[in-house]
């Protein structure tokens, strides 16, 4: 009898070892995580408020998904250079400081300037259905010919800062719910040319992605159902600052792109 309790003791504390061991490692992993966060105002968190007073014209929010990630992880060390308005040779030149051998996780978001969808934008609500699909279609074919070698620009600078990061490259959601409850604003054909042009940028952004063997972060499945004109949109519309137009609000950053960072992180 003393035997037999012997043994199942034994067999006991093995049983337990697996699980202390997997959180042990679990802790460690989450510990030696070194984070930057760079990119433009999709990472800096334009649209989201409570910026950081620090950040100035970057405006870096305290809700953009880098933070909350941040929150939610506590890595060992957490940079956040990512600005508003930022285009592929910003992030080049300007965020990429802190990016080294040690840095674990790199996200980034960018593209969108480069091919000019501010000025997109603008042109489709001040000049009508026919200039705006024009200049989509110039957007698109400005991410099909040139952006390709803007993006690997920034892909190369990366890898060879931070050769041993984990690179995810966070998409663009689509703008607009197509027959939505919207009965103002823009024309259905002009949301259906933005629509396509964000999926132009998305489709280029991806394979250049892989082709550096990092991984994409595709955010318009999670934004299904949340764009404008959906009735609960994750996006705001023409707003006050104007450059807080066409970003994702605070719920866009924690339910939109934090869980695509999430999931692949």
């Amino acid at each position: 009898m003393p035997r037999f309790l012997t043994i199942s003791a034994a067999v006991a504390a093995l049983l337990a070892l697996p699980a202390f061991t997997g959180t042990a490692a679990a802790s460690t992993d989450a510990a030696a995580v070194n984070y930057v966060a760079v990119g433009d105002s999709y990472s800096s968190g334009v649209g989201a408020g409570s910026y950081d007073s620090g950040s100035g014209d970057c405006k870096r929010s305290n809700r953009a998904y880098p933070v909350l990630w941040k929150n939610a992880n506590s890595p060992a060390s957490f940079h956040f250079t990512a600005c508003s308005g930022a285009r592929t040779n910003d992030v080049v030149n300007n965020q990429l400081g802190p990016v080294n051998s040690a840095t674990t996780l790199v996200s980034v978001s960018v593209g969108g300037n480069d091919a000019g969808f501010a000025d997109v934008m603008t042109t489709c609500v001040l000049q009508g259905e026919s200039a705006c699909v024009r200049k989509s279609e110039e957007a698109r074919a400005y991410a099909r010919n040139t952006l390709p070698g803007r993006l690997d620009t920034v892909y190369n600078a990366i890898k060879g800062k931070g050769p041993n990061a984990r690179v995810v490259v966070l998409g663009y959601p689509r703008l607009y719910k197509l027959g939505g409850s919207c009965w103002a604003g823009l024309s259905e054909r002009s949301r259906a040319a933005l629509n396509a042009a964000a999926d132009e940028l998305n489709e280029v952004t991806a394979k250049r992605a892989a082709d550096h063997g990092f991984t994409f972060g595709d955010v318009r499945p999670t934004f299904t159902g949340h764009e404008l004109c959906s009735g609960d949109p994750w996006l705001r519309s023409v707003t006050i600052p104007l450059n807080e137009s066409y970003h994702p609000n605070a719920a866009g950053q924690s339910g939109g792109y934090y869980p695509v960072l999430a999931r692949v992180a």
